[in-house]
Protein backbone atom coordinates (compact mmCIF):
# COMPACT_ATOMS: atom_id res chain seq x y z
CA UNK A 1 0.00 0.00 0.00
CA UNK A 2 1.29 3.39 -1.35
CA UNK A 3 1.88 5.81 1.94
CA UNK A 4 1.84 9.44 1.78
CA UNK A 5 4.14 11.23 3.89
CA UNK A 6 2.22 15.06 4.54
CA UNK A 7 4.53 17.27 5.95
CA UNK A 8 2.77 20.55 7.86
CA UNK A 9 4.28 23.42 9.09
CA UNK A 10 5.42 24.11 12.56
CA UNK A 11 3.04 27.17 13.02
CA UNK A 12 0.79 24.86 13.22
CA UNK A 13 1.59 23.09 16.59
CA UNK A 14 3.96 23.74 19.52
CA UNK A 15 5.87 20.06 18.96
CA UNK A 16 5.38 17.99 15.82
CA UNK A 17 3.00 15.35 16.68
CA UNK A 18 4.51 12.99 13.98
CA UNK A 19 7.84 13.22 16.63
CA UNK A 20 6.75 10.87 18.79
CA UNK A 21 3.95 7.72 19.72
CA UNK A 22 1.74 10.32 22.07
CA UNK A 23 1.81 12.86 19.39
CA UNK A 24 0.65 10.57 16.83
CA UNK A 25 -2.05 8.97 19.18
CA UNK A 26 -3.40 12.84 19.77
CA UNK A 27 -3.74 13.08 15.66
CA UNK A 28 -5.41 9.99 15.19
CA UNK A 29 -7.67 9.68 18.10
CA UNK A 30 -8.82 13.40 17.34
CA UNK A 31 -9.93 12.90 13.92
CA UNK A 32 -12.22 9.84 15.39
CA UNK A 33 -13.26 11.60 18.25
CA UNK A 34 -13.95 15.13 16.96
CA UNK A 35 -16.18 13.27 14.49
CA UNK A 36 -18.19 10.99 16.76
CA UNK A 37 -18.66 14.35 19.01
CA UNK A 38 -18.29 17.24 16.72
CA UNK A 39 -16.09 20.78 17.55
CA UNK A 40 -18.27 22.12 20.12
CA UNK A 41 -18.35 19.58 22.57
CA UNK A 42 -14.76 18.27 21.44
CA UNK A 43 -12.27 19.40 24.30
CA UNK A 44 -8.41 18.17 25.51
CA UNK A 45 -10.06 16.95 28.84
CA UNK A 46 -12.32 14.14 26.46
CA UNK A 47 -9.15 13.60 24.19
CA UNK A 48 -6.92 12.96 27.18
CA UNK A 49 -9.46 10.73 29.12
CA UNK A 50 -9.72 8.73 25.45
CA UNK A 51 -5.94 8.43 24.75
CA UNK A 52 -5.30 7.58 28.42
CA UNK A 53 -3.28 10.95 28.85
CA UNK A 54 -3.52 14.52 30.60
CA UNK A 55 -4.40 17.69 29.36
CA UNK A 56 -1.13 18.93 29.65
CA UNK A 57 0.18 16.56 27.74
CA UNK A 58 -1.65 17.42 24.33
CA UNK A 59 -1.29 21.30 25.23
CA UNK A 60 2.09 20.62 24.62
CA UNK A 61 1.31 19.71 21.20
CA UNK A 62 -1.26 22.04 20.33
CA UNK A 63 -2.33 25.58 21.84
CA UNK A 64 -5.73 24.36 21.29
CA UNK A 65 -8.33 22.86 19.49
CA UNK A 66 -8.51 25.59 16.80
CA UNK A 67 -5.19 25.02 16.16
CA UNK A 68 -5.62 21.10 16.09
CA UNK A 69 -8.53 21.43 14.08
CA UNK A 70 -6.33 23.52 11.71
CA UNK A 71 -3.56 20.78 11.75
CA UNK A 72 -5.82 18.24 10.44
CA UNK A 73 -7.80 20.55 7.90
CA UNK A 74 -4.38 21.35 6.61
CA UNK A 75 -3.75 17.77 6.16
CA UNK A 76 -6.75 16.91 4.72
CA UNK A 77 -6.24 19.58 1.93
CA UNK A 78 -2.52 18.64 1.54
CA UNK A 79 -3.81 15.16 0.80
CA UNK A 80 -6.52 16.80 -1.92
CA UNK A 81 -3.27 18.25 -3.51
CA UNK A 82 -1.31 15.17 -3.56
CA UNK A 83 -4.12 13.48 -5.24
CA UNK A 84 -4.75 15.63 -7.44
CA UNK A 85 -0.72 15.58 -8.54
CA UNK A 86 -0.85 12.15 -8.79
CA UNK A 87 -3.73 12.04 -11.06
CA UNK A 88 -3.09 14.68 -13.35
CA UNK A 89 0.65 14.91 -14.00
CA UNK A 90 -0.09 12.56 -17.22
CA UNK A 91 -3.26 14.75 -18.33
CA UNK A 92 -2.05 17.53 -21.16
CA UNK A 93 -5.66 18.93 -21.97
CA UNK A 94 -6.58 21.40 -19.40
CA UNK A 95 -10.74 20.27 -19.75
CA UNK A 96 -9.21 16.65 -18.93
CA UNK A 97 -7.25 17.94 -15.55
CA UNK A 98 -10.64 19.53 -14.28
CA UNK A 99 -12.64 16.87 -14.83
CA UNK A 100 -10.15 14.63 -12.84
CA UNK A 101 -9.73 17.53 -9.98
CA UNK A 102 -13.68 17.05 -9.88
CA UNK A 103 -13.57 13.26 -9.44
CA UNK A 104 -10.36 13.68 -6.66
CA UNK A 105 -12.90 16.68 -5.01
CA UNK A 106 -15.66 14.00 -4.72
CA UNK A 107 -14.02 11.27 -3.83
CA UNK A 108 -14.89 9.23 -6.79
CA UNK A 109 -10.96 7.83 -7.84
CA UNK A 110 -8.51 6.59 -5.77
CA UNK A 111 -10.45 5.14 -2.29
CA UNK A 112 -8.46 7.10 0.65
CA UNK A 113 -7.41 3.19 2.30
CA UNK A 114 -5.22 3.01 -1.39
CA UNK A 115 -3.28 5.44 0.03
CA UNK A 116 -1.71 5.14 3.35
CA UNK A 117 -1.65 7.82 5.53
CA UNK A 118 0.00 7.22 8.76
CA UNK A 119 -2.30 8.09 11.47
CA UNK A 120 -4.95 9.35 9.45
CA UNK A 121 -7.79 7.74 8.43
CA UNK A 122 -8.70 9.96 5.63
CA UNK A 123 -12.21 9.05 5.01
CA UNK A 124 -13.15 9.50 8.86
CA UNK A 125 -10.96 13.07 8.20
CA UNK A 126 -12.96 13.89 5.43
CA UNK A 127 -16.20 13.88 7.96
CA UNK A 128 -14.07 16.11 10.10
CA UNK A 129 -13.78 18.38 7.30
CA UNK A 130 -17.56 18.44 6.10
CA UNK A 131 -18.55 19.23 9.27
CA UNK A 132 -15.90 21.35 10.93
CA UNK A 133 -13.76 23.15 8.27
CA UNK A 134 -15.73 26.33 8.15
CA UNK A 135 -15.14 26.64 11.65
CA UNK A 136 -11.55 27.32 11.10
CA UNK A 137 -12.19 30.77 9.34
CA UNK A 138 -15.92 31.61 10.82
CA UNK A 139 -14.02 33.18 13.69
CA UNK A 140 -13.33 36.26 14.95
CA UNK A 141 -9.66 35.26 15.20
CA UNK A 142 -9.77 34.47 11.73
CA UNK A 143 -7.08 37.66 10.46
CA UNK A 144 -4.94 36.51 12.95
CA UNK A 145 -5.00 33.03 12.02
CA UNK A 146 -4.39 34.21 8.23
CA UNK A 147 -1.68 36.40 9.54
CA UNK A 148 0.17 33.18 11.03
CA UNK A 149 0.17 31.57 7.63
CA UNK A 150 -2.32 29.01 8.91
CA UNK A 151 -4.53 28.71 5.56
CA UNK A 152 -1.39 28.48 3.22
CA UNK A 153 -2.29 24.69 2.13
CA UNK A 154 -5.86 25.99 1.40
CA UNK A 155 -4.90 28.93 -0.67
CA UNK A 156 -2.00 26.68 -2.38
CA UNK A 157 -4.62 24.57 -3.71
CA UNK A 158 -7.06 26.90 -4.69
CA UNK A 159 -4.62 28.45 -6.63
CA UNK A 160 -3.36 25.51 -8.05
CA UNK A 161 -7.23 24.21 -9.48
CA UNK A 162 -7.37 28.05 -10.44
CA UNK A 163 -4.36 27.86 -12.91
CA UNK A 164 -6.40 25.28 -14.71
CA UNK A 165 -9.53 27.16 -14.53
CA UNK A 166 -7.34 30.31 -16.52
CA UNK A 167 -6.18 27.44 -19.27
CA UNK A 168 -9.34 26.22 -19.93
CA UNK A 169 -10.87 30.07 -20.29
CA UNK A 170 -7.98 32.53 -20.06
CA UNK A 171 -10.93 35.66 -20.63
CA UNK A 172 -12.51 34.02 -17.43
CA UNK A 173 -12.52 37.04 -14.65
CA UNK A 174 -13.03 35.01 -11.57
CA UNK A 175 -10.70 31.59 -11.34
CA UNK A 176 -9.83 31.95 -7.58
CA UNK A 177 -13.49 32.83 -6.96
CA UNK A 178 -14.47 29.84 -8.81
CA UNK A 179 -11.93 27.47 -7.70
CA UNK A 180 -12.89 28.02 -3.85
CA UNK A 181 -16.45 28.04 -4.38
CA UNK A 182 -16.13 24.30 -6.13
CA UNK A 183 -13.68 23.14 -2.97
CA UNK A 184 -16.04 24.33 -0.54
CA UNK A 185 -19.05 23.27 -2.56
CA UNK A 186 -17.33 19.77 -2.89
CA UNK A 187 -18.07 19.25 1.14
CA UNK A 188 -21.07 22.02 1.58
CA UNK A 189 -23.61 20.30 -0.87
CA UNK A 190 -22.61 16.67 1.08
CA UNK A 191 -23.77 18.22 4.31
CA UNK A 192 -26.97 19.92 3.34
CA UNK A 193 -28.02 16.20 1.46
CA UNK A 194 -27.34 15.09 5.10
CA UNK A 195 -28.67 17.53 7.10
CA UNK A 196 -30.53 20.09 5.31
CA UNK A 197 -31.77 18.25 2.43
CA UNK A 198 -34.29 21.20 1.43
CA UNK A 199 -31.20 23.67 0.67
CA UNK A 200 -30.08 21.18 -2.06
CA UNK A 201 -30.78 18.52 -4.79
CA UNK A 202 -28.19 16.23 -4.02
CA UNK A 203 -30.29 13.65 -2.08
CA UNK A 204 -29.39 10.49 0.17
CA UNK A 205 -32.40 9.20 -1.34
CA UNK A 206 -31.04 9.07 -5.01
CA UNK A 207 -29.96 5.69 -6.40
CA UNK A 208 -26.28 7.47 -7.46
CA UNK A 209 -23.86 8.01 -4.21
CA UNK A 210 -23.18 11.37 -3.04
CA UNK A 211 -19.85 11.51 -4.40
CA UNK A 212 -21.50 10.90 -8.09
CA UNK A 213 -24.04 13.32 -7.82
CA UNK A 214 -21.95 16.34 -6.51
CA UNK A 215 -19.32 15.46 -9.72
CA UNK A 216 -22.38 15.82 -11.89
CA UNK A 217 -23.47 19.17 -10.18
CA UNK A 218 -19.51 20.78 -10.49
CA UNK A 219 -18.30 19.61 -13.41
CA UNK A 220 -21.96 20.99 -15.06
CA UNK A 221 -21.45 23.97 -13.02
CA UNK A 222 -17.77 24.73 -14.28
CA UNK A 223 -19.34 23.67 -17.67
CA UNK A 224 -21.68 26.70 -17.63
CA UNK A 225 -19.21 29.10 -15.94
CA UNK A 226 -15.94 28.27 -18.78
CA UNK A 227 -17.89 27.90 -21.85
Amino acid sequence: MPVVNIVIGENYYNKDPRSSDLGGRIVSESISLMAALGFEKFTFKKLAEHIDSTEASIYRYFDNKLKLLLYLTTSYWAWIEYMIDIKTHHLDAPEEKMKMILRVLCHLETPPEALEVPGMDITTLRKVVVNESDKTYLTKQVDEINRQGLFKGFKRLCHKISVVITAINPHYQYPHTLSSMLLETANQQGFFAEHLPSLTEVSTKSKDSLEQQLYRFLKLTVTKMLT
